[in-house]
């Protein structure tokens, strides 16, 4: 994966159009989990866009908005559907932490494991 497919993967799973109904923002604000495969694209795509940015000292706009709806509106999602009944993945809480740990290294410019 290049830094503009990892690029517009994200943007991608965060705006939801009639052409990608399935974006993850979207799945889950209707209740509905990741479709398989669909968190491991989303944190490839994180670590390519790391990689391509951890020396830049500037980000795009969009990009900043669609990780930052990955990150908090994700997790916001995941609560909300747990306080309506929503069965989640097992491991869903765990991925989405995942995110925000590579969305932390995008911002900071260094890699971190979720373990730190």
């Amino acid at each position: 994966m290049n830094y503009e497919t990892a690029h517009q993967l994200l943007l991608n799973q965060t705006i939801a159009t009639e052409e990608n109904s399935d974006a993850l923002l979207s799945r889950m604000r209707q209740g509905k989990p990741p479709i398989p495969g669909q968190i491991t694209s989303i944190l490839l795509a994180l670590k390519v866009v790391f990689e391509a940015l951890k020396d830049s000292n500037t980000l795009e706009r969009k990009l900043i908005y669609a990780l930052y709806l990955l990150t908090i509106k994700t997790q916001q999602l995941f609560a909300a559907g747990l306080k309506a009944g929503v069965d989640w993945p097992p491991m869903l809480k765990e991925d989405l932490l995942r995110i925000a740990n590579a969305t932390e290294s995008i911002f900071s410019g260094e890699w971190h494991n979720i373990h730190q």
